[in-house]
């Protein structure tokens, strides 16, 4: 057995992530606020701590064990809520990042395994992007997700083996269809389930890549199971340019009703369009057949219909 900190794990991700863990025989224990999250959704065998992972005083709270490594998943995960509380955004996403690298380097857990985003790319040419170019983040959140990349270069230094996934669209069956201001797939998807039809912000002609919650999981397991991970920056992604107006079509066509979609307003910080180049992804985390939108649309459709 080992022992393993999972930040987030009340969340769509970390409760993937956590559950996996406990299911191999390990010990985890979490933090979480519940801001987005629900305790329910914490794996049974989980240790449980509520309260912010920006908060030295919570961190203080993890029990002394001889770690493994840090999943560290907790977080704002919103570019548009960015905008709300810009100082909110850094403690959750950054001075947590900080937080956790220290307690990594003081309690000799050699792994820190990071929740990054495609976010830090910021404005980019349409063509898929790849882990090594410039990047510029155009909201608080992708800011601050770049700046703790930065940390956790400085703390490879120290002898911390990092990695950074560098998350695109993440969607499945768990995803938080409540929360209408993260997550364009649970966003459109509820309006439908719920109205009968998508209120829209900005350009249908928009691109994404998304992701399946499965690869998302399996990524960060993988950087365990594969040293060649460590100290490394992997966009997880499909590698596939879906523009927003065929996701829309799609998702009417397998909920079999007619396609309305209302237009108004724009994101704060939102980008017209990215989708990844996922080579590392394939060659380093072996994940080479990334599941497609639809047959990931079929699966989380039939999970809501179920809920």
């Amino acid at each position: 057995m080992k022992n393993y900190i999972v930040t987030g794990a009340a969340g769509f991700i970390g409760a993937g992530v956590a559950k996996k863990l406990v299911e191999e025989g390990n010990y985890v224990v979490t933090i979480d606020n519940l801001s987005t999250g629900y305790e329910s959704n914490i794996p049974k065998g989980v240790d449980f701590i509520r309260g912010d992972c920006g908060d030295e005083k919570i961190i203080k709270q993890l029990p002394r064990k001889d770690y493994d490594a840090i999943y560290h998943i907790a977080g704002q995960s919103s570019g548009e809520i960015s905008f709300d509380n810009p100082i909110y955004d850094i403690s959750t996403n950054t001075i947590s990042t900080l937080l956790l690298l220290d307690y990594a380097l003081k309690n000799n857990c050699k792994r820190f395994i990071y929740a990054g985003t495609m976010s830090v790319y910021g404005i980019q040419p349409d063509s898929s992007i790849s882990e090594d170019v410039k990047c510029n983040p155009t909201s608080f959140y992708g800011v601050g997700k770049l700046a703790s990349e930065h940390y956790m270069d400085i703390y490879q230094s120290y002898g911390i083996n990092t990695t950074s996934l560098r998350l695109f669209n993440v969607y499945g069956p768990g995803q938080n269809l409540e929360n209408m201001r993260q997550g364009m797939v649970s966003i459109f998807l509820a309006q439908i389930f719920n109205d009968g039809f998508v209120q829209m912000k900005g350009s249908k002609d928009r691109f994404r890549d998304f992701v399946y919650i499965d690869d998302a999981v399996k990524a960060f397991i993988n950087c365990l199971k594969f040293p060649e991970s460590e100290n490394k920056v992997i966009n997880i992604a499909t590698g596939d340019r879906t523009t927003v107006e065929d996701l829309i079509e799609l998702l009417f066509q397998l909920m079999q009703k007619p396609i309305d979609v209302r237009i108004s307003g724009s994101t704060a910080g939102d980008l017209h369009g990215i989708y990844a180049d996922n080579k590392n992804m394939r060659d380093i985390l072996r994940i080479t057949e990334p599941v497609s939108l639809k047959k990931g649309l079929i699966q989380m459709i039939k999970w809501l219909k179920q809920k």
